[in-house]
């Protein structure tokens, strides 16, 4: 009979109902420890090679110390390796459960490369950390002296968490402005439950409440106040909004009711996960149960929603994507994930228009096919002539990614310099934007990428700003 310790290790999906009981629980670990070979943890550590190139580390955005924290893990020295991969990350239990591993550090791992399977690195970077938290391993923020400066940060996904988690043990003081009632982002209401508890992103958010740093949840800037007005009342701004404009289906029918962005279908699954009252959900329109579901795209997003389609109990759930399955930019594990639960994956097909009226009744498609690369190296999908099909569909999610809100007109700040995508412009070694003093940091800058990055930029620019925010200081009292 497989113990908690060891279900917690394997990572069993949230999705599993609760009240499968004790026999079904040992029956979902027996799978997965069969497939891996190794009952605990600390096996599964011992399993590294500790290669003279740890390239699970080179390819891991974080840069984390991976082959010297599995070594203390598969030694038992549970702490220590705690300690270690909490030293450059502040979130290691959130990037074990959501990282696409099979792209990083697990996809360039020796043990895989030989053919033997990776060491699932996520697996137990999450067990040692939910150990740590229930251990009381994890300590409180360590609060640097008092700067007497304070900094503004917009937005509080990964990138705005991380940069706060940072800045306030550097000892500022640290106020954190996002326009939702719950901190976190996409951590928050972009992820489903399944892949990351929401009360795993709420204890992190609780802790830097803990250690002083003050959110204002609820807050519109270009509502609330302007940019200039929050540059009036901070010594350094950071803007840390990600991007959350969704790209949109230009066929026709694209207006018609059940045709969805992915953004809103996924945010109301994860309000009613914290028990809020969800008017569209409530009414079905942003509830997939009964529907035949048709999902647009081929990322981690639209991997998401068909997911999410089948655990409200879709009568269908089809994903339509434009390349084939070797050129998606969706983890390969997600989709493997995704066939495994009924998912039927349409490949080489795209949307023409969606049929019926009033409500979508439909999706007319056309069949595709690869022609020559184009400017990123990925051969381009063309019309394959005369491939022509039509799928059912009462619910049409739209999972195509998403782009920059114009922030300069949303901010009521013109001269904030911006890309033609409309990422903000930073400087490549300050990381501040044409604004002086206002840093910018994640997704808003980088354009829509993973967790782990945002992550990454938080700890850079939160270092950026501190050699700023100290120089500062000083011309300030060599001015007095």
């Amino acid at each position: 009979m497989a113990n908690d310790s060891m279900l917690k290790f394997v990572g069993l999906p949230q999705a599993y109902p609760a009240k499968r009981d004790a026999h079904d629980r040992a029956e979902d670990f027996r799978e997965i420890a069969d497939r891996y070979a190794v009952p605990t943890a600390e096996d599964q550590a011992g399993r590294c090679s500790q290669c003279g190139v740890p390239y699970c580390s080179v390819h891991c955005p974080l840069h984390n110390h991976i082959p010297d924290w599995l070594r203390l893990t598969a030694e038992g020295r549970l702490r220590e390796a705690y300690e270690l991969s909490n030293a450059t990350s502040t979130m290691p239990e959130i990037c074990g459960r959501i990282c696409p591993q099979d792209r990083l550090c697990e996809g360039n791992c020796v043990i895989e490369f030989s053919g033997h399977g990776a060491v699932t690195i996520g697996s137990v970077e999450k067990f040692i950390t939910d150990t740590a938290w229930e251990e009381g391993w994890v300590e409180p923020i360590h609060v640097g002296p008092a700067r007497g400066q304070s900094v503004g940060i917009i937005g509080a996904g990964p990138a705005g968490l991380s940069a706060a988690d940072y800045l306030r043990t550097y000892g500022y003081e640290v106020h954190v402005y996002d326009r939702h009632d719950r901190a976190g982002g996409l951590l928050t209401y972009g992820i489903p439950g399944f892949k990351l508890e929401k009360p795993v992103v709420m204890r992190r958010v609780d802790r830097l409440k803990a250690g002083g740093i003050v959110f204002h949840e609820g807050f519109a800037v270009g509502e609330d106040a302007t940019l200039d007005d929050l540059r009036q009342r901070h010594d350094a701004l950071l803007i840390a909004t990600g991007v959350y404009k969704a790209r949109d289906v230009e066929v026709n029918g694209a207006a018609a009711r059940g045709v969805i962005a992915a953004l809103d279908y996924l945010t109301a699954s994860n309000r009613k996960s914290f028990g809020d009252a969800v008017a569209e959900f409530d009414s079905g329109a942003l509830d997939a149960a009964g529907k035949h579901v048709v999902v647009v795209g081929g990322g981690d997003t639209a991997m998401d929603c068909v997911r999410t389609a089948v655990r409200q109990g879709a009568a269908s759930v089809k994903c339509l994507y434009r390349r084939d399955r070797a050129n998606m930019p969706g983890s390969q594990r997600e989709v493997a994930h995704a066939e495994e639960e009924g998912v039927e994956f349409v490949w080489l097909s795209a949307p023409q228009a969606f049929g019926g009226e009033g409500d979508v009744a439909s999706v007319q498609a056309r069949r595709m096919r690869l022609g020559i690369p184009d400017a990123s190296g990925r051969r381009a999908p063309e019309v394959d002539p005369g491939g022509d099909f039509e799928l059912r569909a009462d619910m049409v999610i739209k999972a195509l990614g998403f782009d920059a809100e114009d922030l300069p007109t949303l901010f009521g700040a013109p001269e904030l310099g911006v890309s033609r995508w409309g990422t903000v412009l930073v400087d490549g070694k300050t990381l501040m934007t044409s604004l002086d003093g206002v840093f910018a940091a994640g997704d808003i800058v980088r354009g829509a990428s993973l967790v782990v990055w945002a992550v990454r930029d938080g700890r850079d620019v939160s270092a950026a700003m501190h050699k700023w925010l100290k120089a500062k200081a000083t011309n300030a009292r060599v001015a007095a």
